[in-house]
């Protein structure tokens, strides 16, 4: 560049010794002057680059669209920062890129338009900016990673309350039951050694009667108490039925066993055994309707039959019927017991179907308190329904009905 030029730079000391690369370009793009920083960021020597175009400090791939951009600066000259948005990059002499940061300012002169261009090799802050970009992803991953780690544990965390919860009601629900359990042992043994004291001491009774009315031949008497003995003795084996049946029913080890019988006659035999226990007076009178053949399990029906057949009897007066019907449709096997005895009362309806309850006003008939509950159980099993009509000193009508699931049905 011509001497005169220097001349217009009033601050030689500043521009000589800023640390920051310092150009003078033409609108042409041709460097008029550097400074010894600009010199020294580049790698060139002094003077070296005056005269040049700044197309040889940027990166081939860049240069080629320099002109382009000078000559949209030149029509629209202003200070600015360039590559706004985006990473420039400056090469040496020798080849070696690396980042910068320019800021242009254009002036006029007498001599032509000129652009000043500040360089800032930002090579360290790059370095700087990568390391913390490179710290924020290992925290950001480091996060990630511990909230999942709490996110997994929390569940666990979790998971295990709930397991806790489940098997505090467990516990809970195991510890009401042994209470219940217990209970219901303490119940069966004072009903068991009462019911079975009852029937035993009847029979040690009428044996004694019995040897008494032989001397003298009375053979009415002791009928009467043979009669007496059969019927303690069948109170006695329904109720180790009943016992039978608890422990059969609560260990699930129930088998149903359908077998195909004639309804009616199997239930006249059952009557028939069962009439012995009638008080006196009392009778059972059976009907059937429907076909015959069923399809069922014998030794349930029987359980029972016999169950609502004695309380009929045990809970009504003497010279009174019971009634007994059965009906066999192709859908349904249905079963009635009817009698006109002391009937239920509304507030003991509700605990009809628990063990070893027993109505108000049948504490001092004997009885156990499991019949019901045992039919409920086995009707539950066979999928039947069970309906109860009673009223007070009126007598109760029991229904049960069973799906018919006979061949022929």
């Amino acid at each position: 560049m011509p001497g005169n030029f220097s001349n217009h730079i009033q601050f030689k000391a500043l521009f000589e010794y800023a640390t920051e690369g310092i150009l003078v370009a033409d609108e042409n793009g041709h460097i008029q002057v550097a400074n010894p920083s600009a010199e020294r960021l580049f790698g060139y020597g002094p003077d070296e680059l005056n005269g040049k175009k700044v197309e040889v400090l940027i990166p081939q791939r860049y240069a080629k669209h320099h002109d382009k951009l000078r000559g949209t600066f030149n029509a629209h000259p202003g200070a600015r920062s360039m590559g706004r948005g985006r990473d420039l990059f400056g090469i040496t002499k020798n080849g070696r890129e690396f980042p910068v940061e320019i800021s242009l300012s254009p002036y006029k002169t007498e001599f032509g338009n000129f652009t000043i261009a500040f360089i800032i090799d930002i090579s360290a802050r790059k370095k700087d900016e990568t390391a913390i970009e490179l710290q924020k992803n290992e925290l950001e991953n480091l996060t990630r990673g511990l909230e999942k780690r709490v996110k997994d544990r929390t569940m666990i965390l979790e998971e295990a309350l709930e397991q806790l919860e489940i098997s505090r009601k467990e516990l809970h629900v195991a510890l009401a039951k042994e209470k219940e359990l217990n209970e219901m042992k303490s119940r069966f043994v004072t009903m068991a050694s009462h019911e079975i004291r009852t029937p035993l001491t009847t029979i040690l009774s009428s044996l004694s009667l019995i040897n008494k009315y032989g001397e003298t031949d009375n053979k009415e008497k002791q009928q009467q108490h043979i009669q007496r003995i059969k019927s303690s003795i069948t109170n006695m084996t329904a109720l180790l039925d009943d016992v039978l049946s608890i422990s059969t029913l609560e260990e699930g080890r129930v088998l149903i066993m359908p077998d195909i019988l004639s309804l009616k006659e199997y239930v006249e035999t059952i009557i028939q055994e069962l009439s012995q226990l009638a008080n006196e007076g009392q009778s059972i009178q059976y009907t059937h309707t429907g076909i015959s053949a069923i399809l069922f399990d014998k030794k349930i029906l029987r359980i029972i039959l016999i169950n609502l057949i004695t309380n009929a009897l045990k809970f009504s007066p003497e010279k009174t019927i019971v009634f007994v019907h059965t009906d066999i449709t192709n859908q349904d096997l249905s079963i009635r017991v009817q009698d006109h005895g002391i009937g239920i009362a509304d507030e003991d309806k509700v605990h009809l179907f628990e063990r070893f309850y027993r109505g108000g006003n049948a504490t001092n008939i004997q009885g156990t308190g499991l019949g019901l509950s045992i039919i409920a159980r086995y009707i539950e099993l066979l999928k039947g329904v069970i309906m109860v009509d009673s009223h007070l000193h009126e007598g109760t009508t029991i229904t049960i009905t069973f799906p018919n699931k006979s061949p022929d049905a």
